[in-house]
């Protein structure tokens, strides 16, 4: 279904519920497993599997930002739906607690210890990272 003139309307849902859910939306930025991509009113229809990223919606002049875990999008007739397992806005995410696991992470990547899973420390401290700005904290130090 078609939105007003003004927009799009966007959806960011997870398995918890609804993040995001609004209608006048100019623009959508993300990141496909092949690249940054904007969406923007009577787009063609696509689904897109997405990158650990933030999302960036325009809307009003203003810019949202949530962090997004994954997941896939689909543009359907001005309607951008974005799933994914973990997706959150910044008033969410616990600043402390991104620098803990973003120091964490990285003692891990550079610990020398066989046992270590690298690939695990690489996704926990994208993550971290992810927070971290999406809440405007990337300057903060522990």
């Amino acid at each position: 279904m078609a939105t007003n003139d003004a927009g799009m309307r966007v959806n960011i849902i997870t398995p918890d519920g609804t993040v995001f859910s609004e209608d006048g939306v100019d623009l959508v930025v993300a990141r496909a497993l092949d690249g940054e991509f904007g969406i923007m009113r009577d787009h063609a229809p696509l689904v897109a599997a997405l990158k650990v990223w933030p999302i960036r919606i325009k809307k009003d002049g203003k810019e949202i930002v949530i962090a997004v875990f994954g997941g896939f999008m689909e543009v359907k007739d001005n309607v951008v739906t974005i799933t994914s397992r973990v997706a959150e806005t910044a008033d969410y995410i616990d600043i402390e607690r991104a620098i803990k696991a973003r120091d964490r992470a990285l003692s891990r990547l550079e610990s020398k210890d066989k046992n270590i899973d690298y690939e695990r420390a690489e996704l926990a401290l994208q993550r971290a990272l992810i927070r971290l700005q999406v809440a405007g904290a990337t300057k903060l130090k522990s």
